[in-house]
């Protein structure tokens, strides 16, 4: 079992950058497909972007194509979201989790997923 922790969050102008970070503990990420997702108030959670297991191929949402920029880090057992170019739109809770199945079905899902972290609030103001 993992545990993950966001950070990073804050408040951010329209146009800047934010990197999120999510720790795990409990176990290594490198057994897992990682992902991020985000729910704004009054909206349903929507996939954000994911990073295979193995292989590290990694999807993201068209919204946030180009702009924001999945990776890991084995040795701190980390990983980050680089998020660019920040809008407006971006505002939400971002949330971590973690996907322990083998193969990148359904990933956009957030039922794929078996663990996540407790969110970090992004705004950006316009």
């Amino acid at each position: 079992q993992v545990q993950l922790v966001e950070s990073g969050g804050g408040l951010v102008q329209a146009g800047g950058s934010l990197r999120l970070s999510c720790a795990a503990s409990g176990s290594t990420i490198s057994g897992y497909a990682m992902g991020w997702f985000r729910q704004a108030p009054g909206k349903e959670r929507e996939f954000v972007a994911r990073i295979s297991r193995g292989a590290g191929i990694v999807y993201y949402a068209d919204s946030v194509k180009g702009r924001f920029t999945i990776s890991r880090d084995y040795v701190k057992n980390t990983v980050y979201l680089q998020m660019n170019s920040l809008k407006p739109e971006d505002t939400a809770v971002y949330y971590c989790a973690a996907d322990r199945t083998v193969g990148n079905i359904g990933y956009t899902s957030s039922n794929v997923y078996n663990y996540w972290g407790q969110g970090t609030q992004v705004t950006v103001s316009s």
